[in-house]
């Protein structure tokens, strides 16, 4: 009796070893798939937005070609530029809609796509996209004076703008729906594995956002399903005093800006 339940035991041990093993390969191998959802579009296809906007490609080596759109304001003032980050979904085309909340404040936003996303072409990595936020970077600080740009990031893009933030100077950074690194949030998900070893992308926003000496503001809903707001509570013990983290109230990954408190202070920032 006791040999046959030691066999089941044994064979249930070999079973939950191999599904690790599997579930472990698979998360290794297929990350790029989980992290990004990428929409590309034909470079021949014309933008369509019903806003004033400028489309052009930022080149950065023989392969990787940056697709920009910059959306104006109505008016010919302008106070500035946002250079905005966008998350893991689609293209250009899905985060447009967010341009009105700042060029109505008479500010520029300039928005990429990532390599693979929209027009955009090239490979994709932690490095490159460094590479590439830097490159928009100087593009704009050609025009603006750094008092006068400030840097955007929405979900995946908060952690890009953060590096950003932390290599140049700006007015200040916004960030919606953060997270602390890739690791960190993977751990969310996955805890049983060693997430620092295995995700490919590290992007340790909290390391960076450490490293800012101007204003830093962070949007984060209670009830975020994507990134749990209890990992990007962490961020609030980086910040220095004057920066604020905003708690949305039942708000998730996708609706804060149906709330009247994430439209008013975000006006604010903007004056």
């Amino acid at each position: 009796m006791k040999s046959t339940t030691k066999k089941i035991i044994f064979r249930w041990v070999k079973i939950l070893t191999l599904l690790y093993a599997l579930t472990g390969f698979a998360l290794y191998y297929l990350q790029d798939t989980f992290l990004f959802h990428p929409e590309s579009i034909s470079r021949n296809l014309p933008w369509q937005f019903d806003q004033p906007f400028e489309e052009t490609d930022i080149v950065m080596n023989e392969t990787d070609t940056i697709n920009l759109v910059k959306f104006f304001p109505a008016g010919t003032v302008r106070r500035g530029v946002v250079l905005y980050f966008h998350g893991n979904k689609e293209n250009i085309g899905r985060y447009a809609k967010f341009a009105p909340s700042f060029t109505k404040h008479d500010f520029e936003v300039w928005m990429p796509d990532y390599p693979g996303f929209g027009k955009s072409t090239g490979n994709r990595s932690e490095k490159a996209l460094y590479q590439q936020a830097v490159q928009l970077y100087k593009m704009a600080a050609s025009k603006y004076g750094a008092d006068s740009i400030i840097i955007y990031g929405k979900s995946f893009g908060t952690g890009i703008a953060t590096y950003l933030a932390a290599v140049s100077r700006a007015r200040q950074l916004i960030l919606e729906t953060p997270y602390y690194s890739i690791p960190e949030l993977f751990s969310c998900y996955a805890p049983i594995y060693p997430n620092s070893r295995m995700a490919k992308y590290k992007i340790p926003t909290h390391e960076y956002l450490a490293e800012i000496q101007y204003p830093i503001t962070i949007f984060h809903g209670t009830s975020d399903g994507v990134i749990p707001y209890r990992s990007t509570k962490k961020l609030q013990q980086t910040l220095k005093p004057g920066d604020a983290f905003i708690t949305i109230p039942g708000g998730t990954h996708h609706n804060l800006y149906e709330f009247e408190m994430f439209r008013q202070k975000l006006a604010s920032l903007l004056q």
